[in-house]
């Protein structure tokens, strides 16, 4: 009703036989009439036009139009419109689904005609698409040379630092882990951080959002309870504003209806959804047609502007795996799809109930993040990292030998055996502790096995003195 420009698109998407109710194609149509004359099209005008044409009582009278009004979220009519168009396609498919098996069933059914009655409904519905110029067959296209060079250069890290982020813009991540490991206590304290109540969660910066929805689908009595330890009375007002809670399950499963996670962002005007967790908003997690759906949900959210944060569990574990064995992509519970669409995986490894447990990345978005130990403190509701295990602490522990990159794999990794992956990882560590001017490297000779000596590292004196 308040802007033109919505109007040109929104026209592109919707013709008034496309709302279900009557009252809302009149006032359409009507919109599209003002417009046409190049007219106001706010509630007065829309009023005076709606009285003219001797519509007005029929639609509900100048109250329900300020009702509409009223009910407007600026720059969001296109999204809405979508919705609309939605499922006036699904109404069409199903009246036309009623017209064939009536037609099929009727005595001396020319299957013909039937067939013929199918195609010329569904080709009306891609005749209509085509119309939609500026609608969902264009809506999201881009030419390539743009495609290419409008895409930032790096990643953007809303938890992390730049080319080391543990969650990045525009992608999900996941936050994986069996029961009682801390995932809801790390998930809390990044939405206090998105909230500006924090700064750092687990040494690493945390960007600033706006407003969050938080799906509390599994115990959202205990969450609830948790919040309670962290937040304080000079909070109520930055809880009010920017923090919404869903308790309980969604009104459909993420798998039956993908864009409805995306629908509840824009209703609450959340720029950052938490789900709490996946197997409570999505139906059979071990299907791939779920895991296909839910990813489609995922990136319809992600592609209207809104963050992702989702709580996961692992598969069960047999007695015999140990406590210290890295984690892989194929712990994480139900189809593939799930971890294939997101965009940074973190494995919580421990029991529940663990003071200290192990964060993996097991997907990386640029340089890989951990492994490390986190120390919960569960009544204060915070984390923080276990320095005794850093890079710089080991090797500075390590005077006056110094450490190889084989030795700092076995510390950090705490396996007498490190793969190679686990080796590469530590020298690149290492180097970057050198490129900074923490560490000096000695070259050694012959490659550290058969009796030659291995590359070693030693932290630098003047560093050294300077902790001390």
């Amino acid at each position: 009703m308040f802007q033109s420009a919505a109007i040109d698109v929104v026209r592109q998407i919707l013709e008034p036989v496309d709302f279900f109710r009557p009252a809302h194609a009149t006032i359409w149509h009507t919109l599209l009439e003002l417009r046409k004359r190049g007219a106001p099209t706010d509630v007065i005008a829309l009023t005076h036009q709606l009285r003219s044409t001797g519509d007005l009582t029929r639609v509900g009278g100048p109250p329900y139009l300020h009702i509409l009004a009223s009910a407007a979220v600026a720059g969001s009519g296109e999204y809405y419109a979508e919705i609309v168009r939605h499922h006036a396609d699904l109404r069409v498919l199903q009246a036309t689904a009623i017209q064939v098996l009536h037609g099929a069933g009727a005595p001396g059914a020319d299957p013909g005609e039937v067939h013929g009655l199918l195609t010329a409904s569904l080709n009306e519905l891609a005749e209509r698409a085509r119309r939609s110029s500026g609608g969902r067959l264009h809506q999201y296209a881009t030419d390539g040379w743009s495609f290419v060079n409008d895409a930032p250069t790096c990643t953007t890290p809303i938890w992390g630092t730049p080319g080391k982020a543990a969650w990045a813009s525009g992608e999900s991540l996941m936050l994986v882990g069996p029961p009682g490991v801390g995932k809801s206590t790390i998930a809390q304290q990044i939405v206090l951080a998105r909230l500006g109540l924090l700064s750092m969660v687990l040494d690493m910066p945390v960007q600033e959002g706006k407003k969050v929805l938080y799906i509390a689908a599994d115990r959202p009595s205990q969450l609830a309870r948790a919040f309670n330890r962290v937040v304080h009375k000079a909070d109520r007002d930055i809880l009010r504003q920017r923090l919404v809670f869903w308790s309980g399950p969604l009104p459909a499963s993420l798998n039956a209806e993908p864009q409805l996670l995306a629908e509840l962002a824009a209703e609450h005007g959340a720029d950052t959804v938490v789900i709490d967790s996946l197997k409570d908003v999505v139906g059979k997690l071990t299907d791939d047609e779920a895991g296909l759906a839910y990813n489609n949900a995922r990136q319809q959210l992600l592609r209207g502007g809104a963050e992702l944060l989702e709580l996961h569990h692992q598969r069960k574990q047999g007695a015999d795996v140990s406590r210290t064995q890295r984690p892989v992509l194929d712990q994480v519970y139900g189809s593939a799809w799930f971890t294939a669409g997101a965009g940074s995986v973190l494995f919580l490894s421990g029991a529940a109930g663990d003071p200290v447990v192990q964060l993996h990345q097991l997907k990386t978005v640029d340089d890989e993040i951990g492994p490390f130990p986190v120390l919960h403190d569960h009544e204060r509701g915070l984390s923080q990292v276990d320095t005794s295990l850093n890079p710089l602490t080991l090797l500075r522990q390590a005077v006056p030998h110094g450490l190889t990159a084989r030795q700092l794999a076995q510390r950090t990794t705490g396996e007498d055996k490190p793969s190679p992956a686990d080796i590469a990882k530590a020298r690149r560590r290492l180097e970057t502790l050198t490129k900074s001017g923490h560490a000096a490297q000695e070259t050694g000779a012959g490659g550290g096995t058969g009796g030659g000596q291995a590359t070693r590292w030693k932290a630098t004196t003047r560093h050294m003195t300077a902790v001390s």
